[in-house]
């Protein structure tokens, strides 16, 4: 991976957590829970095609786990610098990390 690559890809999942940090809570705020589904459709899918369409984030192997992680480590990362605890934060991890490993399971089954 070029220097150019790993730049683009580092700012590519910076930026899909940076944008729910900022934007879905006012957007659930002004709008209710339509905001909440708004703000999906606008963040997920802008930063989808921004990684994936333009092509921010480099892909080399099969598995797209890239928008995931980066939302996960971002917002576990925010939420450790506002200082909330990371102790209360661990059966969430496990049980992300048990379901996607389930999920990979059942997808394996059916290819």
């Amino acid at each position: 991976m070029t220097i150019q690559l790993a730049v683009s890809t580092f700012f590519g999942a910076f930026i899909f957590p940076f944008l729910i940090i900022i934007c879905w809570d006012e957007m659930v705020k002004a709008f209710g829970a339509v905001g909440g589904w708004m703000a999906a459709g606008l963040i997920v899918g802008t930063t989808w095609t921004l990684n994936h369409g333009v092509g921010m984030i480099y892909q080399s192997g099969g598995a797209w786990v890239d928008m995931a992680l980066a939302a996960g480590v971002g917002l576990l990362a925010s939420s450790i610098y506002k200082g909330h605890s990371f102790k209360k934060a661990i059966p969430t991890i496990l049980s992300s990390i048990i379901g996607g490993i389930g999920g990979g399971f059942i997808i394996a089954a059916f290819i």
